[in-house]
């Protein structure tokens, strides 16, 4: 009985879960196309490194644009727009983990100035909700709430990415001023080339890894790949290269390759950008005397011209008198 209700158990709950934790592997595990960003939050304190150079570029070897749009300056305490582009051909398809092809997933990573933080939903205006659609946001860590990132999400939906930000009030963050300060940004679409470990992704270039002729080449079954079987010219000995599903081969038996020859081409369609806008906190009070200033400086034109006007009209009296 109590091994039935087992059974029962694990078919019900158990199998389900694992199901689940599969599909979320999809998303964030190093062997999917889904990677982004769960292991730059997971390996760096700071996706920023000292060089200025963002950690996700370790493994996104390709570079590729990325555009950020951003007011020139905000008043405190304001909910504000930063968009972020992320273009590429929608048309194209890129290696899956699995060898296939499908679409473009696309993320970005955006660091604020500290004391900026994304706006909170009950201060978002209705134009921006329904700019943002379905994005979910996330900071990158606790205590971090100035870096904010996004994605995976599907390229063909959001090669712009809305994020909304508000900026901080100086009266309650001492800690902030009115300054110029600036913004960093990181677009990754696609798949990566390398996992944080420094295992290769099937999203990039093969090489031999001996000099010799190619002896014999092997499709696997079932998950698909080669194994290329190289006669060392060197040594007496045959090494085998094992090559996932995905790369498509550009040698053939009897091919004489030398090391590092490239056995596949490269199926990498995507890559990663970086780029930086620079935003000023504005003072209101600033903003207030300049308006003065200005207000200032139209009264004493026009009050100028009415004096002109004024003694032009007593220079034709003492004439006419």
């Amino acid at each position: 009985m109590q091994a039935i209700i087992t059974t029962k158990w694990i078919k019900k709950w158990w199998i389900p879960s694992i199901v689940v934790l599969i599909s979320f592997g999809e998303l964030s595990c190093p062997s999917v196309s889904n990677a982004y960003p769960i292991f730059a939050q997971q390996n760096y304190e700071n996706p920023r490194e000292a060089t200025g150079r963002i950690v996700c570029a370790n493994c996104h070897l390709a570079k590729k644009p990325v555009d950020i749009e951003a007011p020139q300056s905000v008043l405190p305490d304001t909910v504000f727009e930063a968009i972020v582009k992320i273009p590429y051909d929608t048309q194209i398809k890129q290696v899956l983990a699995n060898g296939k092809r499908g679409g473009l997933n696309v993320g970005a990573v955006l660091i604020l100035p500290e004391g900026f933080e994304l706006a909170p939903p009950n201060r978002l205006p209705t134009e921006m909700k329904e700019k943002l659609g379905k994005l979910s946001f996330q900071i990158y860590r606790p205590g971090k709430e100035n870096i904010i990132v996004v994605g995976p999400v599907p390229g063909k939906l959001y090669s712009e990415i809305v994020f909304p930000i508000l900026s901080p009030n100086p009266d309650t963050n001492k800690e902030t001023h009115f300054l110029k300060y600036p913004i960093y940004v990181g677009g990754n679409r696609g798949r990566g080339q390398i996992y944080p470990d420094g295992s290769k992704s099937n999203n990039t270039v093969y090489t031999a890894s001996t000099t010799g002729k190619i002896k014999r080449i092997v499709r696997k079954e079932g998950k698909g790949g080669y194994e290329i079987t190289i006669e060392e010219s060197s040594e007496a000995r045959e090494i085998i290269d094992i090559l996932p599903p995905g790369p498509e081969l550009v040698v053939s038996e009897g091919e004489f390759v030398k090391a590092d020859q490239p056995l596949t081409n490269n199926p990498n369609v995507g890559g990663f950008g970086q780029g930086e806008v620079e935003i000023v906190l504005q003072d209101p009070a600033r903003i207030q005397g300049l308006l003065a200033f200005f207000a200032s400086v139209v009264l004493a034109q026009i009050f100028l011209v009415l004096k002109k006007k004024q003694f032009e009209k007593v220079q034709l009296a003492e004439m006419n008198f």
